[in-house]
């Protein structure tokens, strides 16, 4: 079984822009672009706030409880539907999960089984 994972990385601004303009450049010239895939944040700090412990929770019980609804995942994790509902549409929100529906119920899915984290220095 091959291991699926999905990259974050920490990038400042003027990299990130930086970085886009060099892809925006290299379309014009008709050259090849390679796409990465990821999820990036301008500091440490951003990081950690998107992140938070809660979240990570989240992620784990999405992957390994498979939830058929947020209200079974929210029984999962013992958390108030609500929250757990705002942290799943902020985790959709930066590419993290995917939110698929089925009978008017979201069903929250992980797609992949390892996070890397990626800093420059």
């Amino acid at each position: 079984m091959r291991v699926k994972k999905v990259k974050v990385g920490i990038k400042d601004v003027s990299t990130a822009l930086a970085e886009f303009a060099e892809t925006g450049e290299k379309l014009e010239q008709g050259k090849l672009v390679h796409k990465e895939n990821g999820v990036y944040f301008t500091s440490f700090e951003a990081f950690r706030k998107a992140l938070t412990p809660k979240r990570l929770e989240l992620l784990h019980a999405i992957k390994r409880g498979k939830p058929s609804s947020l209200s079974h995942l929210a029984r999962i994790v013992k958390r108030d539907i609500k929250n757990v509902a705002v942290d799943v549409d902020y985790l959709a929100q930066i590419g993290l999960i995917e939110k698929r529906e089925r009978q008017k119920e979201v069903i929250p899915v992980v797609t992949y089984d390892h996070i890397s984290l990626d800093i420059a220095v």
